[in-house]
């Protein structure tokens, strides 16, 4: 039990107590959730950067759960959440407030026709339960489909739309979820005669055995652009096309998850404008991590039909926090910064991917851990296997000690570390990342690499460097 100086100490003097001491009360207080606790606890926040209660300094390379677009502790956000607090925070669900409106005016204005009414809620899974279910009422069908290796949330419809250890020992999921092969060209079954990724007949396979399995009830089809926690998988050119075309066929709705890749993170200001899309325009949009830089906002969008259709058959979504103004008004700003200095930072977005992509493709070259690189942007993956000339293994025990080491070593590189997962080592710094910041990054990247058993230096005449 804590003592009351303990609990008059508080966060606010959380910098002022030793990392044993913080370690030893959350081990004694606090629920885990699905992983173990990091051994730093970390204390502050700012910019690119993290410091922990012992002092330690580290770069934040997953912007946070990948969430803080514009970095942590931004003034201007920071002056938001203060004057928010201050005057206009929570309200009733049933109500409304101008930050709720300019928000949903500001995105459906930056959105295509089609994606034209907004409401907005605080996690992406709650976001997505609340598409799926809107999916539900609109098409009066219930079964549901995703792609394997994809992370929608982990309410109970989210869930039933993705592969992962968060489905096992709690009971049958919800009925009529489906799944497609996850297009990840590295490891695919379906190739074509040169050995590239034959994604379209596996996909059209895919299709033939959810055709075969369904009832006949197919109401919608969830995606992200980038499968993030699978390894950040991007969708390979026409592929979202082609499952529009498929859902068409079905009258089955198409729901895009943009939790990660909106408001700039993937080059563009919505992955669905990327050119690899082909224009498509999704029923259903989510958005959620980026929108609030951090903070808990996720939204929905979709199409005035939709929207009245919904409202005509008596759709319920109550939250506690739905629409609330005060992170609404921390995503209007955050999306006020991203359109004000769209050019300069968009194109700064780019060109970091750029240096990041170079930069990794070269460390790549002299060690044989990194089996394969890919992403787009900001959101890249780096598949740790045991030796890329001998195959495709995963080898997450050793990507589970190159994070560690690099967070020895003062960088934030997490690990999807999960089998299901594959072992892909995530990166997606903050946007506002700087040129000395990225080849500093790569820097320590290679330098936990090169400490690391197992990670498999290769020397310039082609063999392993042992460890």
């Amino acid at each position: 039990m804590l003592i009351s100086s303990e609990i008059e100490s508080g966060a606010s003097g959380s910098t002022a107590r030793s990392n044993a001491e913080l370690s030893r009360l959350a081990q004694e207080n606090c629920f885990t959730f699905g992983a173990e606790f990091l051994p730093g606890v970390v204390t502050r926040a700012e910019g690119m950067y993290l410091w922990t209660a012992s002092g330690q300094k580290v770069m934040d390379w997953t912007s946070g759960q990948m969430s803080c677009l514009l970095g942590h502790g931004h003034a201007e956000i920071v002056k938001t959440v203060t004057e928010s607090a201050r005057s206009l925070d929570h309200l009733y669900s049933g109500m409304i407030s101008p930050p709720v409106i300019d928000l949903a005016t500001a995105l459906v204005n930056q959105l295509p026709r089609g994606l034209d009414k907004a409401m907005f809620l605080s996690t992406g899974g709650e976001s997505n339960e609340c598409a799926i279910r809107l999916a539900k009422l609109f098409t009066g069908r219930f079964e549901m489909v995703g792609l394997a290796a994809s992370w929608h949330g982990s309410t109970s419809g989210a869930q039933g739309v993705q592969y992962n250890a968060g489905r096992k020992s709690c009971g049958p999921l919800m009925p009529g979820m489906h799944m497609l092969p996850s297009p990840d060209a590295y490891r695919a079954v379906f190739r074509n005669p040169d050995g590239s990724h034959d994604w379209k007949t596996e996909l059209d396979y895919g299709w033939s055995m959810i055709d075969k399995a369904s009832c006949g009830s197919l109401a919608a089809v969830i995606v992200e652009p980038v499968q993030s926690s699978g390894g950040m998988i991007p969708l390979p050119p026409g592929y979202m096309r082609a499952l529009k075309a498929h859902c068409e066929q079905r009258n089955m709705l198409l729901i895009v998850d943009e939790a990660q890749t909106a408001m700039g993170r993937s080059g563009d200001l919505f992955a669905i404008n990327h050119a690899d899309n082909g224009g498509v325009v999704p029923d259903i949009l989510t958005m959620s991590k980026t929108l609030g830089n951090g903070l808990p906002l996720s939204a929905v969008v979709t199409s005035n039909h939709i929207a009245q259709h919904a409202r005509e058959n008596g759709f319920m979504f109550y939250t506690t926090h739905a629409n609330d103004p005060l992170p609404a008004a921390v995503g209007l700003k955050t999306l006020q910064i991203v359109l004000r200095d769209d050019a300069a930072l968009l194109h700064h977005a780019r060109r970091m991917g750029h240096q990041l992509h170079a930069g990794l493709h070269d460390i790549m070259s002299r060690y044989a851990c990194i089996g394969y690189i890919r992403g787009r942007c900001l959101m890249l993956g780096v598949e740790i296997v045991k030796d890329r000339r001998e195959g495709t293994t995963a080898d997450i025990e050793v990507g589970k000690r190159i994070s560690a080491k690099a967070m020895e070593l003062g960088l934030s590189a997490m690990i999807s570390a999960k089998s299901y997962f594959s072992g892909c080592i995530r990166i997606a710094p903050p946007i506002i990342i700087s040129d000395e910041e990225m080849q500093w990054g790569l820097r320590t990247f290679e330098k936990a690499l090169e400490l690391t058993e197992g990670s498999g230096r290769i020397r310039e005449n082609g063999l392993q460097t042992p460890l």
